[in-house]
């Protein structure tokens, strides 16, 4: 049962408190205020009173009590809900990252946004100031930005260090992918270039991220490149900073077919790292190809190991990939036929060939391409005795998780489009987003449920502030937890 206490403070004032005992220790429930006044002691308790009714529904013994003072609703006034909870929550994970260490508290509030509403830095200080009653000043944060990178290096170490002791991370195996981001500008400059642009703004700068994430997508380090590199040549400079920071002996990197190239494959194999990456069977000479569907072609989860210049080159069919293949070749095929039968635009039309501006159907191309139906190949300098056909197999296959980290990045935390012009603010930004990132991955591996949910269910409970005109004192109420919130702070072993 909660009490009413009054007591005296160290500056001879009187503060009345809620409390409650429990085996026999008293407990402080909540601080309502301190006065020397004695009228305002007894509005304080009043204020008291009327949280308990309200927070706890704990009714008062006799309604009759002595010197009780009744407030009218007409002196009550609605100062608006906040998510402090939500805030507060975000806050210890932050901490658990030890990002606190680097006591800037504008760079955890504005990786807070990030996760809770990510809007552009603007609209993140106005929604800290209205939602969450914490301001900072515009010319602050952009003071701050640049400063932020300086904590990069450490920031990455914290993260994986999560990564090692909560996810049973090792080095020994991480996956590698890029992609790009592009900005709301047609400026270019020597970091912002038009490139190959995986979002389909080929005519809009953009810069490319290389992401490294362990087995289970949980970001462990990054690395930004100029919007026109060649992606094939983000591999080895993320690859070996990361070896050389963390110090790693034995390391394998899983990445896509975009990865490969025998100048990648002498680079990785004289810093002694081990690889897995995606193969282009399609390139392999017509020979090798009728060699591999003779051997494997048809035989469900079949494979075979073939020693090339690029490591052995794993060959698997699979029968749901043979139907899957099937089907777009035979699509492709009906369009070709229909755009030479109705004169069409042929341009670039797979399987229709052009002679001397002769137009017709590539069928050399369609008989190899039947051949590489339901086939995928991998490339790997792993030994055979240790990790056979399947192991590869299986561990190329969680690549995915690369690609739902950067999902989450764009769609979730908005990473792009950017409207920051200057190296070291776009880094900053990326740094936030990064940041951003491990915290959202870190509570999907914990509770099992997306981002937007947890937030959602986190933002279900809100504090709302109400202000007693006559005394000015404020008390705030916060909605009931219900027990999916509950439930999800002990997934994530948070204290309400």
């Amino acid at each position: 049962m909660f009490h009413i206490r009054t007591t005296r403070t160290g500056s001879d004032a009187t503060a009345v408190q809620i409390v409650f005992y429990k085996n026999r220790k008293l407990i402080v429930a909540k601080h309502i205020g301190s006065t020397r006044n004695k009228e305002e002691v007894g509005l304080l308790k009043e204020t008291a009173r009327l949280w308990i009714e309200t927070e706890t529904k704990q009714q008062a013994l006799f309604s009759n009590q002595p010197n009780k003072i009744f407030v009218q609703p007409n002196q009550l006034e609605y100062q608006g809900f906040r998510y402090i909870l939500t805030y507060e929550s975000l806050y210890e994970l932050c901490k658990r990252f030890r990002f606190h260490k680097f006591q800037n508290k504008i760079l955890i509030d504005m990786v807070i946004a990030r996760v809770v509403e990510p809007e552009s830095k603007v609209q993140s200080l106005e929604f800290l100031k209205e939602f969450i009653g914490i301001e900072h000043k515009r010319r602050d944060l952009y003071r701050q930005l640049p400063r932020f990178l300086k904590a990069k290096n450490k920031i990455e170490s914290y993260v994986t260090t999560i990564a090692k002791q909560e996810f049973s991370f090792d080095y020994s195996l991480v996956f590698y992918d890029v992609t790009t981001l592009y900005f709301e500008s047609n400026e270019t400059d020597e970091l912002r270039r038009c490139g190959f642009s995986k979002d389909n703004k080929f005519n809009q700068p953009q810069i490319m991220l290389g992401l490294l994430v362990n087995a289970d997508g949980f970001p462990v380090g990054y690395q930004i490149f100029e919007g026109n590199k060649f992606e094939g040549n983000t591999l080895i400079p993320v690859v070996l900073r990361y070896k050389r920071k963390h110090h790693i002996k034995i390391f394998t990197v899983v990445a896509d077919a975009a990865m490969i190239s025998s100048k990648n494959v002498d680079e990785l194999t004289k810093a002694n790292l081990q690889y897995i990456v995606g193969a282009r069977v399609a390139n392999l000479s017509i020979q090798s190809i009728k060699n591999i569907y003779e051997t494997i072609g048809g035989k469900d989860n079949a494979t075979m190991r073939i020693k090339t210049d690029n490591g052995d080159l794993i060959c698997e069919f699979s029968a749901k990939r043979f139907a899957k293949d099937k089907h777009e070749m035979e699509k492709s095929i009906t369009k070709a036929e229909y755009l030479l039968k109705n004169k069409g635009s042929i341009k670039k039309v797979k399987f229709i060939s052009n002679e001397n501006n002769a137009y017709s159907l590539n069928k050399s191309l369609i008989e190899k391409t039947k051949l590489l139906l339901g086939m995928k190949g991998y490339y790997t300098n792993l030994n055979q005795t240790e990790f056979n056909n399947t192991m590869i197999i299986e561990k190329y296959h969680n690549l995915w998780r690369v690609e739902q980290a950067f999902r989450i990045a764009k769609s979730d935390l908005q990473m792009r489009p950017m409207y920051h012009f200057k190296k070291e603010t776009i880094e900053a930004h990326i740094l936030i987003c990064f940041m951003a990132l491990a915290i959202c991955k870190y509570m999907e591996l914990k509770t099992g449920q997306s981002t937007k949910h947890i937030i959602k269910l986190l933002k279900s409970v809100t504090d709302v502030t109400i202000i007693n005109t006559i005394s000015k004192d404020k008390f705030t109420l916060r909605s009931k937890i219900n027990d999916d919130v509950k439930y999800l702070l002990k997934l994530l072993a948070i204290s309400n």
